[in-house]
């Protein structure tokens, strides 16, 4: 898909933006170590440590601003985008686990479990969810939002990660290994997987800008046909991707039997429906009245990318 800076304005943005991320993480790491058993906070501290993409805080951040919010983007908002982050970093670190994809690697280095044990790995998981929820809503107060607006605002964030979202997507590609799968169902799972912490990455930040419901409803469309335009590229990746710059093993999901969009249509249409998916999330915004070039160049940057 092409915007109108394309790949340039996105890595230009997230060059500019990683720094106040990056800055947001580690405060909300010194946070979380800070009255934790030694071990705990160890494996939190490496958990969050990992270089990763940002995508999602950075997108909370991009929807911030293009939705109404201030130029000058205050501290609480990427205090709310690594929130964001932790439910991420959280669902990285238990997909990882022997009992779900029993993987080696992660943004290029050693999984948590294989470093600090997967019990330890389990806890520190589970430990993330609620200390998001503290974080997202304590920075939405921070901001002045109203209590409805806070209370919206950690409803979100919990659906997308909860039975209906990313757990629930979890739970269904997990069922799903070995079986026969059509186009639709792996939409679906992909939609609950990955696409809901999407959804709510752009409509929070949009929440937080005090955005309207019509935008907040494209940033939504736009969320979820972003997310499974992002799972098909990662699928594809997982095939013909390499693991030094994956940062992860390649190859798992054909280990592991999974229904992919490679799998079933092969590797170009899945790059086409990949594509179209973009469109779709560009499509939405526009259609609400957000024409947003940062936002269109990081939906650009979520399908072509090499990790």
């Amino acid at each position: 898909m092409k915007t109108v800076d394309g790949p340039a304005a996105a890595a230009a943005f997230l060059d500019a933006e990683r720094p106040r991320l990056e800055a947001a993480v580690a405060r909300l790491t010194k946070r979380l170590r800070s009255g934790a058993p030694s071990a705990l906070a160890d494996a939190l501290g490496y958990a969050l440590g990992a270089p990763g993409k940002r995508l999602r805080p950075a997108l909370c951040v991009a929807a911030y601003r293009g939705a109404g919010g201030s130029a000058v983007v205050p501290e609480p908002v990427y205090d709310a985008a690594a929130a964001i982050e932790l439910i991420h970093t959280y669902s990285l670190v238990h997909d990882d686990l022997p009992c779900m994809d029993d993987d080696d690697l992660r943004r290029g280095r050693p999984t948590t479990h294989r470093v600090h044990g997967a019990a330890t790995a389990a806890v520190i998981g589970a430990a993330m969810i609620p200390a998001a929820c503290a974080l997202l809503d304590e920075a939405a107060a921070r901001l002045g939002a109203r209590p409805g607006v806070r209370a919206e605002a950690v409803r979100q964030l919990a659906s997308a990660a909860g039975g209906g979202g990313m757990v629930g997507g979890q739970w269904l590609d997990l069922m799903a290994e070995g079986q026969p799968l059509d186009v639709a169902r792996l939409e679906m799972i992909h939609a609950r997987k990955t696409g809901a912490l999407f959804a709510a990455s752009l409509r929070l930040g949009g929440l937080l800008a005090g955005a309207s419901p019509a935008a907040l409803d494209g940033l939504g469309a736009c969320g979820v046909a972003l997310g499974l335009a992002f799972q098909i590229a990662d699928d594809v990746l997982d095939e013909v991707g390499v693991p030094a710059v994956l940062g992860k093993t390649a190859g798992r999901d054909r280990e592991r039997s999974k229904a992919t969009y490679p799998a079933l249509v092969g590797l170009e249409a899945a790059r086409e429906r990949a594509a179209a998916g973009a469109a779709e999330a560009v499509a939405a915004l526009r259609q609400a009245g957000l024409h947003d070039e940062v936002l269109e160049a990081l939906i650009g940057f979520a399908v072509d990318r090499d990790r």
